[in-house]
């Protein structure tokens, strides 16, 4: 007999459910194809390739003269001096920076007046126009004298005498990087957060020793790749001593030039190479130097050019060997 409307139906008479379709064997995820990427990384390429081309198969370039002046004597006199002013340059700037970001960060306000004076006139005035005023300063100034003001000289001596060609060109140089490397290092100090300074000042640390070993050494994280960028900025600046009659690297290049007028191509592609290959050494250092102050601030440090190469590589096999495993 039926059974009333609503009665309980039992499982065993309940209908059997549906079976669930099998999944597939195998299911590959590709990755979403990126048409724009690869149609600009082809004209890249292309215009790469073209340039190339244009590079060793135009004659008005005379790659043989260039392999012929590269490292003639004259040109690596020129470099050595290069190098000799990029040097002093920057071991003076970096200390004349770092008085007045001091003075700058002092509490004094004459020695705070002075520097902002000092950093705004000398980055207002072209540098070439420092190195000639100072190549001349000889016409303004004979002598110079350390004494009493409107009093008697205690000590005098020739200016001539001291200003040559290579003091000329080291002190402007100087002078001029001194004023972007303040606010190179006062950036720095200020990136160090204040509770640093409270903690140091909390320990009853003295101010220098505050400095010198807490503050400093977090600030050389934000100073380094800022102040590299400028030392590759005062490696070029060098080709200006030219003008104050120093014959470095560029001054060569230019004399050579004016004696062989069918060279200068050449000649310039010389310079070019050689200072490609001077701010790439310096790049190199910056990036080891950055890595050495990362330590206590990155828990994985950025892998170098050769870890980065090597994990390429393998990645690379991996990847073949899935794909032929396929």
């Amino acid at each position: 007999m039926s059974e009333p409307p609503g009665a309980a139906v039992s499982l065993a008479e309940a209908p059997p459910a549906a079976p669930s379709p099998t999944p597939p064997a195998a299911l590959r995820v590709r990755p979403s194809r990126r048409h724009g990427r690869w149609i600009a990384t082809a004209v890249v390429l292309v215009l790469i390739a073209q340039f190339a081309h244009g590079l060793a198969t135009n004659p008005f370039y005379q790659w043989d003269r260039f392999g012929y002046w590269f490292l003639r004597p004259t040109i690596l006199d020129g470099l050595l001096v290069t190098l000799e002013v990029a040097a002093l340059s920057a071991v003076l700037g970096l200390l004349g920076g770092i008085v007045l970001a001091l003075a700058r960060l002092s509490r004094s306000p004459v020695l705070r007046a002075v520097s902002w004076t000092y950093v705004w006139a000398l980055r207002s005035v072209p540098l070439i126009v420092v190195l000639i005023f100072l190549y001349n300063f000889s016409a303004l100034y004979q002598t110079l004298s350390i004494g009493v003001p409107f009093g008697p000289a205690f000590f005098r001596f020739d200016e001539s005498r001291l200003a040559t060609d290579m003091a000329v060109a080291v002190l402007g140089l100087s002078l001029n990087e001194a004023a972007y490397a303040a606010e190179v290092v006062r950036g720095g100090v200020l990136s160090v957060a204040q509770g640093q300074h409270e903690a140091a000042a909390a320990l009853g640390l003295p101010r220098l020793h505050r400095f010198r070993r807490i503050v400093l050494p977090q600030a050389l994280r934000s100073i380094v790749p800022n102040y590299v960028n400028q030392l590759i900025g005062l490696v070029k600046s060098t080709s200006l001593v030219f003008y104050v009659s120093l014959l470095d690297l560029f001054g060569s290049a230019q004399t050579m030039g004016s004696t062989y007028p069918g060279d200068i191509v050449p000649l310039l592609l010389v310079v070019t190479a050689w200072y490609l290959i001077l701010t790439s050494v310096v790049s190199v250092a910056q990036f080891y130097v950055e890595r050495h102050y990362a330590r206590g601030a990155l828990r994985v440090l950025p892998p170098t050019p050769l870890q980065r190469l090597r994990a390429h590589s393998t990645g690379l096999r991996e990847r073949l060997r899935k794909e032929a495993a396929v």
